[in-house]
């Protein structure tokens, strides 16, 4: 049973024999996998495999055991920067967040070495929904003004992590509540250094750029680090209303102005070019969307927060944003990953880095 499911997902083989005999990493080693799932209590019988979601970074599976289904989070195949893809650090944040009434799934399980699949890994719990890249569920389409409720609540959830209080309970130890923005000016100053497989000027410039206009933090709230589109879920039936915001791996205390400018500068709108960011949310450019000057106006009225000098942040975006991708081009370019999305940062990364510098004259 297990090496017949082994051979129906990419990257997934039975034993440790199986891995051992491959050029390149396996993502998920069925049995020892399926022991570390009986250990937790976690289902039992044969266990099946499926990769879900559009992800180009970390991986997700579920894991579908008799009638219990679960969800495998765990890092890309590769060489990783050690600053980045920590699913441990992930996980024991969900863990602090779901108490705190942050729309998040449960954790179930950890596993902090990579003896068991080959990497650190979690189990949560899986949650019916529908992430929302490129096609709308039947019930969502059929909704009166569907792009406006679907932009809204996306807005809503995020005031709504925005004004949780991170001093009570745990949360407060998964970041410093000052030098926010400094920080991440030179942790991406060092992935760049790092991730670079080309020269990019423009990032260079970007960065220097960012680093001398950089505005004073006014608060420290939770701050997601990749809150878009593509990374919350809806439920399928109407209206629409998000079950789970995913993805928190570079999620910490912070300036939460940095979450609007990602969000906005991320978000497509109808005669906007094709780039490797604005690609991923191609839905957004149905006109039955809001632009990204609609979604700036609902978070301030919510918020009452000051968002004039929202550019800086959306800057700061798109410069993050391209040295996180040519990262993921790198490891494209060393095989560790066939993803047909990478290949595209050849030329995507430049124009994203071209986009950045033209941003700080907005």
């Amino acid at each position: 049973m297990i090496k017949l499911l082994a051979a129906c997902s990419p990257g997934v083989v039975a034993t440790r024999q199986d891995a051992a005999s491959l050029e390149r990493e396996p993502s998920i080693i069925l049995e020892p996998l399926q022991e570390f799932l009986d250990r937790a209590l976690l289902g039992s019988g044969p266990l099946s495999v499926a990769p879900i979601g559009g992800g180009h970074s970390n991986l997700t599976y579920a894991l579908d055991r008799g009638s219990e289904r679960f969800v495998l989070r765990r890092p890309p195949r590769g060489l990783l920067h050690a600053s980045t893809h920590d699913m441990i650090r992930e996980a024991r944040l969900l863990r602090a967040l779901k108490p705190a009434g942050v729309r998040v799934p449960e954790v179930l399980a950890e596993c902090e070495t990579p003896d068991v699949i080959g990497a650190p890994f979690y189990i949560m719990e899986f949650i019916d929904g529908h992430v929302l890249d490129q096609d709308l569920p039947p019930a969502l389409a059929a909704t009166d003004d569907y792009g406006r409720l679907i932009s809204y609540e996306l807005v809503d959830a995020l005031a709504e992590l925005h004004a949780v209080n991170p001093s009570t309970g745990p949360l407060g130890a998964f970041g410093r509540r000052g030098g926010y923005l400094e920080r991440q000016i030179q942790r991406f100053h060092d992935l760049l250094e790092h991730n670079a497989t080309r020269p990019l000027p423009e990032l260079t410039r970007v960065g220097n750029w960012l680093a001398i206009n950089r505005p004073a933090q006014s608060e420290a709230t939770l701050v997601h680090g990749d809150y878009r589109l593509g990374n919350v879920m809806y439920r399928v039936q109407a209206p629409p209303r998000i079950v789970a915001v995913l993805d928190w791996e570079m999620a910490t205390l912070g300036d939460p102005l940095a979450d609007l400018g990602y969000l906005t500068a991320t978000w497509a709108e109808t005669d906007d070019p094709a780039d490797p960011m604005l690609d991923l949310s191609n839905l957004t450019r149905l006109p039955q969307f809001p632009g990204r000057d609609d979604l700036i106006d609902r978070y301030a009225n919510s918020t009452g927060r000051d968002v004039t000098g929202l550019s800086w942040y959306q800057t700061l975006a798109l410069w993050k944003a391209a040295i996180f991708l040519e990262g993921l081009y790198k490891r494209y370019l060393a095989r560790a990953t066939d993803d047909s999305y990478l290949a595209r940062l050849h030329t995507g990364v430049p124009e994203l880095a071209r986009r950045a510098e033209r941003q700080t004259e907005a």
